[in-house]
């Protein structure tokens, strides 16, 4: 179990620092991944970005991801999920457009433009502070190749062992201490895990955008 987010992201760059990676840029999805990020971040000498996706929720469990949406406003979905629970075309497009509205605010919001994290040829450290089902990963990991980094690794400081072995499969690497095979909620491996605010997602990146 971890303290806090920030001791999960130094002991997540303890891990990292033994691939002695070159040409890094580190990216932090919002909000919690961005306070995981930092101390990655300042490891590396590299100013911390920032990869939006939204999670498309369940209609009757928005915690349950179905799916998520990308920066460019398109989606990845859990067709089984959707066709089993006889989900509608209009409520995903509705959520979907939601969702993607709230993205391109929250883009804005963090960097002051829709513009994409320059990653072309880097190695891209892509961190969370925790994945479930693994949607808004997947999100992001697909729609980073379309930007032709180098190599992608997944740096996350807890996930179940399944979705760890699902995304291998997507990425250059994934670095993942905790693997719990009764998984319920990434909350639960940490003994303080509030709500991280806008404001310091925000603080932590000005803070390290010189760097």
């Amino acid at each position: 179990m971890y303290r806090n987010r920030w001791e999960a992201g130094e002991l997540l760059t303890q891990r990292l620092a033994e691939y002695h990676f070159k040409d890094v840029c580190v990216l932090g999805i919002p909000r919690g991944g961005i306070v995981v990020a930092a101390p990655i971040a300042r490891y590396f000498k590299t100013k911390l970005g920032v990869l939006v996706t939204r999670k498309v929720g369940h209609p009757f469990n928005d915690e349950l991801a179905i799916g998520a949406v990308m920066p460019d406003g398109s989606a990845v979905l859990d067709t089984m999920t959707i066709q089993t629970h006889h989900i509608s075309q209009d409520y995903l497009d509705h959520t979907i457009t939601a969702q993607y509205a709230e993205l391109r605010r929250r883009m804005i919001l963090y960097t002051g433009s829709e513009a994409p994290p320059e990653v072309q040829g880097k190695t891209v450290i892509l961190v969370d502070d925790g994945i479930a089902t693994g949607y808004t990963m997947k999100a992001a990991i697909t729609w980073l190749k379309t930007l032709k980094p180098a190599k992608i690794i997944v740096a996350v400081p807890v996930a179940p062992p399944e979705t760890v072995s699902e995304l291998a499969k997507a990425v250059d690497r994934i670095v993942c201490p905790l693997q719990p095979p009764d998984f319920m909620a990434v909350g639960m491996h940490y003994q303080e895990f509030p709500q991280t605010t806008d404001t310091e997602a925000i603080e932590l990146l000005q803070d390290l955008s010189k760097s």
